[in-house]
């Protein structure tokens, strides 16, 4: 199928520090260290069991997780995390039981502030009513952004499951659909021993590219911000440069992992063009899949063909 983006590399540039900046990140997270609580969940099953495991993020939110162990651990597993959909949660522990079933110890985090269990510490100025791609931007400093911290969440997070002895650190697997894909590109990006990474549309790429195209995507906070914030884009400039720094463009270039990518090429929440400035920074093995037919919604027959990557 002819690909009219393939050669497109997005709008912007990317920041001098931005490597050091994540770095710093990085090294702020390592010095958390892997402390968690975990509360067993009661749910009956033949296959696994459930916790609830909490743990304090950058910034001291309390940021939750699924985790999800096979009852009977014979050796070390592979494990998956899932990154969830904008605005929402980690949904039923049960929809993830075939994961376990297939051998996985699985734990699917809930974004700070959304729809699930974890808090939202940071108290910044400027808009708190449209939306967290918005949150922090008139700081004028990267570090204030939302999209920072539940970065590093995911930081934190694969490092509490390759602490579990019951997981094998070179198997992590992580998955996740709009936002979620988002964040699970940022991940990779971040730890380069991430094993394989499976995305559907990934949110939070191109930015400059979104903002050109309407209001009708899953960046609309950004013309919400400038209509009633900004009105004559005094900032505009400063905005999209402190916005470079969670463009998960950037992220794509350093991820080492095997990479399943899947799209609707009739995607207007999170447009084709935003994805691709993502994909095609990507030098490590990947495979994409676009649907012509299809938006931001579920993609049929993707996962059966791509099961084997999981299973392997």
């Amino acid at each position: 199928m002819e690909n009219k983006y393939s050669n497109y590399m997005g709008i912007g540039e990317k920041p001098i520090d931005f490597d050091e900046f994540w770095e710093n990140g990085v090294s702020e997270v390592q010095q958390r260290g892997v402390g968690f609580k975990l509360n067993q969940v009661n749910i009956p099953s033949n296959i696994a069991n459930f916790y609830d495991l909490y743990f304090n993020g950058v910034g001291n939110a309390q940021v939750h997780c699924q985790l999800l162990v096979p009852k009977v651990i014979k050796k070390k597993h592979k494990a998956m995390l899932i990154f969830h959909g904008y605005h929402c949660d980690a949904g039923d522990y049960t929809s993830k039981i075939s994961w376990v079933a297939e051998g996985f110890v699985v734990m699917a985090m809930d974004c700070r502030g959304q729809g699930g269990q974890s808090t939202y510490a940071d108290t910044v100025k400027g808009d708190v009513l449209k939306g967290l791609l918005i949150r922090g931007i008139e700081e004028e400093n990267p570090a204030r952004l939302y999209y920072r911290n539940v970065y590093l969440d995911t930081v934190q997070a694969v490092n509490i499951l390759k602490s579990l002895e019951y997981v094998n650190e070179k198997k992590i697997f992580l998955q996740g659909v709009s936002q979620g894909g988002g964040l699970a590109i940022a991940c990779a990006g971040l730890i380069p021993d991430i094993y394989k990474v499976q995305v559907c549309y990934p949110f939070l790429s191109d930015f400059k590219k979104a903002f050109k195209l309407g209001d009708q995507t899953a960046f609309s906070e950004l013309q919400y911000w400038f209509r009633y914030r900004d009105p004559l884009h005094v900032k505009e400039k400063e905005v999209f440069d402190t916005l470079e720094y969670i463009d998960i463009k950037y992220f794509a270039e350093n991820i080492k992992a095997e990479v399943k990518w899947a799209m609707g090429l009739d995607d207007q929440v999170v447009p084709p063009e935003t994805q691709m400035a993502a994909f095609n920074r990507i030098k490590s093995s990947k495979e994409l899949v676009m649907l012509p037919e299809y938006g931001h919604e579920y993609l049929p027959k993707v996962m059966d063909k791509w099961y084997g990557f999981f299973i392997e």
